[in-house]
């Protein structure tokens, strides 16, 4: 099963139950896949609440969905400022957002529980599905065929493997009711090539030499920025295809 950042199950699962689409432990049941418990603190280091007061808030504000983003430095995609929350989810990797009320929210792990931190966010630019999907497509065809001139497959057999499972049709994602089936198919490929180019940008394996590595790492920087956009396009309900 694709590994599912919690940025992507509360947006989904988030999303579903400020529109109604499911009732609060099916929310609580998702969210328990990733910790025991969730919290919201208002700003850092401030008290916090129960995640479902916190979603209970954004709802009587009139947010009607959550949406997210998987930034790096250097690619702040799905964001839209302000400088501090940008870097509070450099951060964590992973934000989710409220942007109709203004509000964004990063994880972080704390004991046996994930804590939200809270902060005011902008409007944010966010890529296309469709076009993230064929950007997604485009990488993978680019990457596979330079790892194979690489030759992958000797040196990082199990990369060649994960390349070779992205003809399983479908994903092992649970999303509830809501999600366009086509945003669930595209984060189960996007969760799956980070996971292909993660693999192949190591630094172990045959590829010794500096010139090998930097053309291993060359080969999957272009898929990993295009799986970050597709997550990010997929876990956004603002860009979601009409139902």
């Amino acid at each position: 099963m694709e590994s599912q950042p919690v940025s992507l199950t509360l947006a989904w699962w988030g999303t579903a139950w400020l529109r109604g689409h499911v009732a609060a432990d099916d929310l609580l049941d998702a969210l328990g896949e990733h910790a025991v418990r969730h919290v919201v603190a208002p700003a850092p280091g401030g008290p916090s609440t129960s995640l479902l007061e916190a979603l209970g808030l954004l709802r009587s504000a009139g947010a009607q969905e959550i949406g997210a983003a998987f930034p790096v430095a250097g690619d702040l995609v799905g964001l839209g400022g302000p400088a501090a929350f940008n870097a509070a989810a450099l951060d964590a990797g992973e934000a989710v957002l409220a942007t109709a009320v203004g509000v964004g929210w990063t994880p972080a792990g704390v004991g046996a529980a994930v804590e939200w931190t809270a902060h005011a966010v902008g409007r944010r630019p966010l890529p296309d599905v469709g076009d993230a999907d064929r950007g997604l497509r485009a990488a993978l065809v680019d990457t596979a065929d330079r790892l194979a001139r690489l030759d992958v497959a000797r040196w990082q057999p199990e990369v060649a493997d994960e390349l070779l499972d992205l003809r399983r049709v479908g994903s092992d994602l649970e999303a509830p009711h809501g999600v366009p089936a086509r945003c669930v198919d595209l984060a189960g490929r996007a969760l799956r090539l980070q996971r292909v180019a993660a693999l192949a940008g190591r630094s172990d394996g045959a590829a010794v030499t500096a010139l090998e590595i930097d053309a291993r790492r060359d080969a999957v920087h272009g898929l990993a920025r295009a799986a970050r956009h597709a997550l990010t396009a997929a876990a956004s309900p603002e860009v979601w295809p009409p139902a």
